[in-house]
């Protein structure tokens, strides 16, 4: 699939068919994450794969109720190292750069997914120290999004976009 194909063409799936994600198509998911550019190629992202129907359950009440969270196969959730990106670039990369790491990673995630003929959508809204607890996340490791994973039931249309001229501009705002 040609990148701007797959970048036009993904959209956000809240239902999934019960199939399982085979491995090694998941794999290749991870790995087009891992792949993400990161500052200073510090990588300081953490992958949670999640197939528990207990563990994405409690993840769906952290996730303010959305239930396609625990009714798609397999959830991944993207986490910020902190430490990791705080090493080279002490509070900036502790506070920021992380997190900009952590969204990169979820965006190739979101295109390979796509690429492979599985839906995902980028769920962002969560109580951060919930899922961290029903995770065990250690200490300087951060949620950042839920991605729920698994072959699309629904075929969103296009969202609207606003127009290129209305957001570029040349030299200043």
């Amino acid at each position: 699939m040609d990148v701007f194909e797959a970048i036009k063409g993904r959209r956000s799936i809240r239902s999934y068919r019960s199939d399982l994600v085979p491995d090694d198509v998941l794999c290749r998911v991870l790995d087009a994450a891992r792949w993400a550019p990161s500052a200073g190629n510090c990588q300081s992202w953490e992958f949670i794969v999640v197939s528990d129907r207990e563990v994405k359950r409690r993840l769906r009440d952290a996730a303010l109720g959305e239930r396609f969270i625990e009714e798609a196969p397999v959830v991944v959730v993207v986490c910020a190292n902190e430490s990791r990106s705080a090493r080279v670039y002490g509070d900036r990369g502790r506070r920021f750069y992380c997190l900009l790491d952590a969204a990169a990673a979820v965006q190739n995630m979101l295109l390979a997914a796509h690429a492979l003929d599985l839906g995902t959508c980028w769920v962002g809204a969560f109580e951060d120290e919930m899922v961290s607890k029903i995770l065990n996340l250690p200490s300087g490791v951060r949620p950042v999004a839920i991605v729920p994973l698994g072959y699309p039931d629904e075929t969103p249309q296009p969202p609207r976009r606003i127009k290129l001229n209305d957001l570029v501009h040349l030299n200043r705002c």
